[in-house]
């Protein structure tokens, strides 16, 4: 009797055993599609951001309108063609991180390298919603400098995939009376996914007249 009672709490143990994975795979998948709802509605809302009235002044990492008044907006195949064809001056507007103040003295601050797109002038910082005096002349002189005075000469500006920066710059530049204005949202991100050339950059010095 107790070799019975063994055996038959034997092939208990066993059926919850067979029956424990079975129950963890339907609570993954019962997850997973909890998560894919949950996600779903932004993902389509991200696409119907408007622009607004003025500057982005926070939160400048998240999805960008697809549209600005004024300026074209490429893919990155097109801003590929534009970049062959040559013609166009591309414009980086990445914010550059200096060295912190509050290091302890004798740490090694190492810079992390700028790969943009080969010609590109590195414009940074000028992407914020407000610019302090100084920034704002460092971008009108470059500005100035990079066009030889031409106003109508093709500007493409961009940073990063979902940054506002670019598109805080692109709108700045056609207030500044700058006619051919490119918006390349999708910045070095959809260059480097579309395994095109990257070079190290440094931003460009102090400029006046």
């Amino acid at each position: 009797m107790v070799s019975v009672a063994r055996r038959e709490k034997s092939a208990h143990q066993e059926d919850s055993f067979d029956q424990e994975p079975m129950t963890a795979i339907i609570r993954r998948f019962v997850s997973c599609a909890l998560v894919i709802l949950f996600w779903a509605p932004i993902s389509a809302s991200s696409q119907d951001i408007s622009e607004p009235e003025g500057y982005r002044t926070e939160d400048y990492r998240a999805p960008t309108p697809t549209t600005l008044k004024g300026a074209r907006v490429v893919t990155t195949a097109e801003a590929e063609q534009i970049w062959k064809a040559g013609g166009a001056i591309f414009l980086d507007v990445l914010p550059y991180a200096p060295r912190p103040t509050n290091l302890p003295p004798g740490t090694i601050w190492r810079e992390k390298p700028r790969r943009n797109i080969p010609g590109s002038s590195w414009l940074p910082d000028t992407g914020y919603g407000a610019l302090a005096p100084v920034t704002e002349n460092y971008l009108r002189t470059n500005l100035a400098r990079v066009t030889g005075g031409d106003r109508t000469k093709a500007l493409v500006v961009y940073c990063l995939r979902d940054c506002w920066m670019s598109w805080n710059a692109a709108k700045r530049i056609l207030s500044m009376g700058y006619a051919n204005v490119v918006w390349y949202p999708d910045g070095t991100d959809g260059w480097a996914e579309a395994d095109l050339p990257l070079r190290q950059s440094m931003p460009e010095p102090q400029w006046s007249d």
